[in-house]
């Protein structure tokens, strides 16, 4: 199984063109050498969005056919199951992309018009054996995703849905092995049980291994991380994303073993020669110079240019501020992003600037405004006298980009603080800022519709909605100006 592929084909970094062990290439390369005839190949979710080349075609070329649902066949996959990431560009491009796909989809937790895509379950006999199949996303589609990609789809509750199917299943079918494929993670710590993150019921898995009887094997996804192990009765496990690695699950009389593999150093040529055209076109459009920058935008460190808020941050809440006349913005620096170098081209936006966001203008309180920021500086935490990043947000599933930075206000976090109190300086040019004090405040859509748990922005009025990709209004910024130059701007204090 593969999941969160997200997009990456070939196996070379679109940051610095080197090769990696990355991509649908190479993990259909390794696919195709273990395959047999009682071999089932399946994927997660999370195909269509993730990469430049699928901001290239779906931005810039979509009157062409999409290329993701084409590997997907020559990569010979017998089943899907959707993620979320797979609404990003509407329904339109959905059923075309599912059209396009010559194996049967098995996401039995989502509606259209009423209906669901799939069959509650599939049976299989594989080698004498009778297996059951089932799958389930994350139903938490609605919290993220822009309303009028989704208008006609329904998203049932993914525990519920896998815990009828497996009742289902009992009742009716005398299958040897039940397995289910789940396009999210483990909510908990598979050893210990604690919660790995805020329960919202985006990740299920823990609840699905722990509380559902009958389930042999539980193929996860979503959460970028992997993992593989055994919960209570059912294997689970998990592969990493962009092709890294593949889930590869053996099902014998001797009983179930899960394990991990790495991506093969050689890429399917197939597959390489199909997506050429498209990549050579995307690589030159990455290529092309917008506008330079007089101060220095590059990320060496990550950590570091959270803590200190790199001036990248205060570039883009100015962009994000010149296109709505907000009062004030806010944005995250998204993991692994490089930054801009004195000659801006495309390929620093997309490396940077990595997800299809749109912006929103929400009216905020004061009180609103500290909840935000109150919500953000959880982010942080205190280990050995030295300020680190919470476990919580680094493991099992990185979420740093639930650590907003904002430009318009000047703060001081104090990260000894219990959470809830840690920040002791809010103002505006100087003044303090009151709880009934109103200003208009800029996000992404993401942000807006309450994601990563900031509910007190989800329940905030809509001002307007600017429906435009954040990458597009960065990049028309840079061509408009030229040359990016400002005082940098430092009005994020953060202390022990």
């Amino acid at each position: 199984m593969t999941s969160d592929v997200h997009a990456c084909i070939t196996p070379y970094s679109y940051a610095t063109g080197k090769e990696e062990k990355i991509g649908l290439a190479k993990a259909a390369h390794l696919i195709n050498r273990l395959r047999d005839e009682n071999t089932i190949v399946i994927d997660n979710g999370d195909m269509l969005e993730g990469s430049p080349l699928s901001y290239y075609h779906f931005h810039k070329n979509r009157d062409r056919n999409n290329p993701f649902s084409n590997l997907m066949n020559m990569a010979g996959y017998d089943f899907y199951n959707l993620g979320n990431h797979d609404f990003n560009f509407g329904e339109e491009v959905l059923f075309d992309h599912m059209d396009t796909l010559k194996m049967p989809c098995i996401t039995a937790n989502v509606l259209y018009q009423g209906k669901p895509l799939s069959k509650p379950y599939r049976i299989l006999n594989i080698d004498g054996k009778k297996i059951a199949l089932f799958g389930v996303m994350t139903h938490f589609v609605p919290n993220w995703e822009k309303e009028e990609n989704i208008r006609d789809l329904e998203f049932l509750d993914a525990f519920e849905c896998a815990k009828n199917a497996v009742s289902q299943i009992r009742e009716k079918e005398n299958a040897d092995y039940i397995v289910g494929v789940y396009h999210g993670g483990l909510e908990k710590d598979p050893l210990t049980g604690e919660e790995t993150e805020v329960q919202t019921s985006e990740n299920q898995g823990y609840r699905i291994c722990s509380e559902i009887e009958g389930i042999d094997v539980l193929l996860c996804g979503h959460q970028h991380h992997p993992m593989e192990g055994k919960l209570k009765d059912t294997v689970f496990i998990q592969p990493a994303h962009e092709g890294r690695q593949i889930a590869l699950v053996e099902i014998d009389d001797n009983g179930i073993v899960a394990k991990l593999l790495d991506t093969d150093d050689v890429a399917d040529e197939d597959i390489l020669s199909f997506i050429k055209e498209e990549e050579e076109e995307c690589q030159k459009w990455l290529d092309q110079p917008l506008g330079e920058t007089a101060i220095d935008l590059n990320i060496i460190d990550e950590d570091d240019a959270r803590l200190h808020k790199s001036q990248v941050i205060t570039f883009l809440n100015r962009v994000c501020e010149d296109c709505s006349g907000a009062d004030i913005s806010g944005n995250a620096l998204f993991l692994h992003a490089r930054g801009f170098r004195k000659q801006i081209t495309m390929r620093d936006l997309v490396s940077t600037y990595v997800f299809p966001n749109t912006l929103v203008v929400k009216k905020v309180t004061g009180k609103i405004l500290k909840e935000y920021l109150e919500k953000c500086a959880e982010f942080w935490d205190v280990e050995n006298g030295k300020i680190i990043v919470e476990k919580h947000h680094d493991f099992p599933t990185p979420l740093h980009f639930n650590y907003d930075m904002l430009d318009g206000v000047e703060y001081t976090i104090r990260v000894s603080n219990p959470a809830g109190q840690r920040i002791t300086r809010l103002t505006r040019n100087g003044k303090d800022i009151k709880e009934d004090d109103e200003f208009t405040l800029c996000i992404n859509n993401y942000r807006a519709s309450g994601g990563g748990g900031f509910t007190m922005l989800k329940e905030a009025e809509t001002v307007k909605e600017i429906q435009r990709n954040v990458v597009e209004i960065i990049a028309d910024y840079i061509t408009k100006v030229k040359v990016i130059d400002f005082e940098p701007v430092h009005n994020i204090e953060i202390e022990i």
